[in-house]
């Protein structure tokens, strides 16, 4: 799993797999899911970011997924 922000654009990538993305579908406004060609998920894409999702949330779901492995 990648994780990836650009600060120009405020789009937050999380890569889930490697692959080529052949769809797309929004789940929620502004967030989008790339799919492979059989519908598995490769990312997710987060527009405007920083309106979504807050540094400190992501740090503490990060230390809960680590911890709890």
């Amino acid at each position: 799993m990648k994780i990836a922000y650009a600060r120009d654009a405020d789009v937050l990538v999380i890569q889930l797999r490697e692959g080529e993305p052949r769809d797309s579908r929004d789940i929620a406004e502004g967030i989008i899911v790339h799919l492979t060609e059989d519908g598995q998920p490769l990312e997710i894409e987060i527009l405007d970011a920083s309106k979504v999702v807050q540094k400190k949330e992501v740090e503490i779901s990060m230390e809960a997924m680590f911890s709890a492995a």
